[in-house]
C-alpha cells in the first residue's frame, strides 16, 4: 500500500465562543491547513468531515460537512459525513489515509468541526449523553443515585467517568489528589498553548476545592463545553515527491469498537494499540510525545495503563514522577489535553494530530518536546457498558 503523509495541519482557537459558526470554525481549519501543505482547495481530491453534535445542537442533519463547507472551494469533490462520538475526527483521518493507501485520492482531507456552546446550556449536555446505547445504558458499576452528588445540569458521561474512576481507585489506589495532579499537569501544558481554551492554570487546592460533580469528580477535573476545528491534509508518498513537504509520516491508524468484554479481557483501547504498534513496528518505549483523551482527569492515568506506557495499577506512580509532564520522558497532553485546551467533541481527533504534527516538525515554541520523532494519540468515544465505544489509536513520525 501506497505510505501516507501528512502534508498541512491547522487548528482554531477553542472555547466558547457564541459570535462562531460551526461553518466559520471549519473554513479557518480548512485554509490554514491548506496553506501549512501550500495546496489549493483544488488539490484535494476526497474529503472526510468529522462532527459529533450538530444534528442535536442546531438540527442540521444528513449533509453537515457540505454545508460547512459549502464555500470553501471544495464542493464538487466527494464529502463523507463522518459521525462516531467524540472519535468523529480521528475516523475521518483514518478514512482519508485509507482512501490515499488505497491509490483513491493523492491527497485527502480530513475535518473534524463542533459548536456545542448553545443558549440552552442543557441542550449540549443533553446531545453528549446521547452517545451510549439508549436501549441498553451502561450500568456504571452498580452505582446508584445516592452515590452521586446533585449538581445541576451536567454530562451523562461525568457518571460514567465517575463510576470508571471508583473502580480504578479500588485497583490501583488512586486518590483524589492524583486525579487533582493530572489537571494541574494538563492545566500547566494548556497555559503555554495560545490556542487553548482554558490558559490560566489551576493548583491540587483549586481542583480539590470546585464543586463535586458526580463523586469523586469535580468540576475542575472535567472537560468542558466548546467550540473548535481542526483540519489535516494527508497525501501519498510520492506526491510529497513531486511537491514537497509531508516531512510527517503516518506509521499506524487503528481503529476499535468497544465490546462487552468480560473479566479479564482487553478494554478497546489496548487492542487498538497492540494493534498499531505492530503496524508500526514499533512499541511504547518508542514513544517521545502522547496525546490521549482526558475526558475526566481519571481516564489520563487508566489510558496510561491501557497503552502500556506503565504497568498495570502504576498510573498514579507514572505522573507522580513527572515523566509525563514537559520535561519529562514521555510528556502527554502537550497541548493541555481535553481538560484545558478543550473538547469540541467532533473536532478532538483531529486537534490531537495537529498538537503531534507541530511536535514533531518542531514548532510548539515554549512547549515543544526536544527531539520529539516518534508521537501517538489515542482518542476514544462513547460508552457501552464497560467499555469505550469507538476508539482510535494513532502513531505518526518523522
Amino acid at each position: 500500500m501506497t505510505e501516507v503523509r501528512i502534508a498541512g495541519a491547522a487548528i482554531t482557537a477553542f472555547g466558547k465562543i457564541p459570535g462562531r459558526t460551526l461553518r466559520s470554525l471549519a473554513e479557518e481549519a480548512v485554509r490554514d491547513a491548506l496553506a501549512d501543505a501550500a495546496l489549493s482547495p483544488q488539490d484535494v481530491q476526497m474529503v472526510f468531515f468529522g462532527n459529533a453534535a450538530e444534528g442535536l445542537i442546531s438540527g442540521q442533519e444528513m449533509v453537515r460537512g457540505q454545508s460547512a463547507l459549502r464555500h470553501t472551494g471544495l464542493l464538487g469533490r466527494p464529502v463523507v459525513n463522518v459521525e462516531n462520538a467524540c472519535a468523529s475526527a480521528t475516523t475521518a483521518f483514518r478514512l482519508a489515509c485509507m482512501a490515499v493507501e488505497s491509490g483513491a485520492a493523492d491527497v485527502a482531507l480530513a475535518v473534524g468541526a463542533e459548536k456545542l456552546t448553545h443558549a440552552d446550556k442543557a441542550r449540549p449536555l443533553a446531545a453528549i449523553g446521547t452517545a451510549i446505547d439508549l436501549s441498553e445504558p451502561p450500568t456504571l458499576g452498580g452505582r446508584t443515585t445516592a452515590d452521586q452528588v446533585p449538581a445541576g445540569p451536567k454530562s451523562y458521561f461525568m457518571d460514567v467517568y465517575a463510576a470508571m474512576a471508583m473502580e480504578y481507585s479500588r485497583e490501583s489506589g488512586a486518590t483524589e489528589a492524583d486525579f487533582a495532579d493530572v489537571a494541574v499537569k494538563n492545566g500547566r501544558h494548556g497555559a503555554l498553548n495560545p490556542k487553548a481554551q482554558y490558559r490560566n492554570g489551576v493548583t491540587r487546592e483549586e481542583v480539590l476545592a470546585s464543586r463535586v460533580i458526580s463523586a469523586p469528580l469535580r468540576l475542575l477535573m472535567c472537560s468542558p463545553v466548546g467550540d473548535g476545528a481542526a483540519a489535516i491534509v494527508v497525501c501519498s508518498e510520492a506526491f510529497t515527491r513531486r511537491h514537497g513537504g509531508g516531512e510527517v509520516r503516518v506509521r499506524a491508524c487503528e481503529l476499535r469498537s468497544g465490546t462487552d468484554r468480560v473479566t479479564g479481557e482487553s478494554p478497546g483501547v489496548t487492542l487498538a494499540a497492540q494493534a498499531a504498534y505492530e503496524g508500526a513496528g514499533l512499541g511504547p518505549e518508542d514513544v517521545h510525545v502522547a496525546e490521549v483523551h482526558d475526558g475526566a482527569a481519571p481516564a489520563e492515568l487508566i489510558v496510561y495503563e491501557q497503552l502500556g506506557l506503565c504497568g498495570r495499577g502504576e498510573g498514579p506512580k507514572l505522573l507522580a514522577s513527572g515523566d509525563t509532564a514537559l520535561g519529562g520522558r514521555i510528556p502527554v497532553n502537550t497541548g493541555g489535553g481535553l481538560l484545558s485546551r478543550g473538547h469540541p467533541i467532533g473536532a478532538t481527533g483531529c486537534a490531537q494530530l495537529v498538537e503531534l504534527v507541530d511536535q514533531l516538525r518542531g514548532r510548539s515554541g515554549d512547549r515543544q518536546v526536544p527531539g520529539a520523532r516518534v508521537a501517538l494519540a489515542e482518542n476514544a468515544g462513547g460508552y457501552l457498558d464497560n467499555d469505550s465505544a469507538a476508539i482510535g489509536v494513532t502513531l505518526l513520525s518523522v
